[in-house]
């Protein structure tokens, strides 16, 4: 029985993918190289140091991990100038009726997400006093695919893994997931998330019972 809906953050309450891709380009850009944005969704989903290592191995550079550590302080200033610009307009579509829904139905609700600012993106956007509990990047050590941030969505709501249901965007969040022996639902297409229990290209117009009864049981 699902009790509980642990939500990642980037690309599905908020899509701040276009200033993690501006950030990470723009860090690029300085080291010497580019990157695209078909580089960059193999980004999504992990953290700052992993996506680093990946865009230093992309550029086939080696830097001193003192260099690193100046790298990852840069692109997060960078990244947070553009987020606190960000208000309740940037919710995507869908996503405010379907919380109401889940507090309506007396579920339980995480966030689960492997970014440092997921609080000050809640407290921003005006959503933070809605999730019983917030798992970021500042609580877990391991990035998706590894199930860590989403077993401690559970634990934080004192749900059993197989109660919640998690709602993802990126292939990796998906594994992460499954590997935790839960059901996730997937916001994208059968192409980029072929992984997801259900595929859905949005929230608007979800009626949550109907989710939960016809696509989830």
């Amino acid at each position: 029985m699902i009790k509980g809906f642990l939500f990642d953050l980037d690309g599905v309450i908020v899509d701040t993918a276009v200033y993690h891709y501006a950030a990470w380009k723009k860090m690029a850009n300085q080291l010497g190289f580019d990157i695209d944005e078909e580089f960059n969704e193999t980004l999504k989903g992990i953290s700052r140091m992993d996506s680093i290592a990946r865009i230093l191995e992309y550029g086939k550079m080696e830097l001193p991990e003192e260099r690193i550590l100046e790298l990852a302080t840069l692109k997060n200033d960078w990244y947070v100038e553009m987020i606190d610009q960000m208000t309740e307009e940037n919710i995507l579509p869908g996503i405010t009726d379907l919380i109401a829904q889940i507090k309506e139905n007396g579920l339980k609700m995480a966030l689960g997400s492997a970014s440092k600012n997921a609080p000050r993106i809640l407290d921003r956007i005006g959503l933070a006093s809605f999730f019983d509990a917030v798992v970021d990047g500042n609580s877990v050590s391991k990035s998706k695919p590894d199930p860590e941030v989403f077993i401690k969505g559970a634990e934080a709501l004192e749900l059993k893994n197989e109660e919640c249901v998690v709602v993802e965007d990126a292939f990796a969040g998906i594994e992460a997931a499954h590997a935790a022996g839960m059901k996730a639902i997937g916001i994208g297409t059968t192409e980029n998330l072929p992984n997801a229990d259900l595929i859905l290209t949005s929230f608007e117009g979800v009626d949550l019972q109907d989710l939960i009864d016809q696509k989830l049981s």
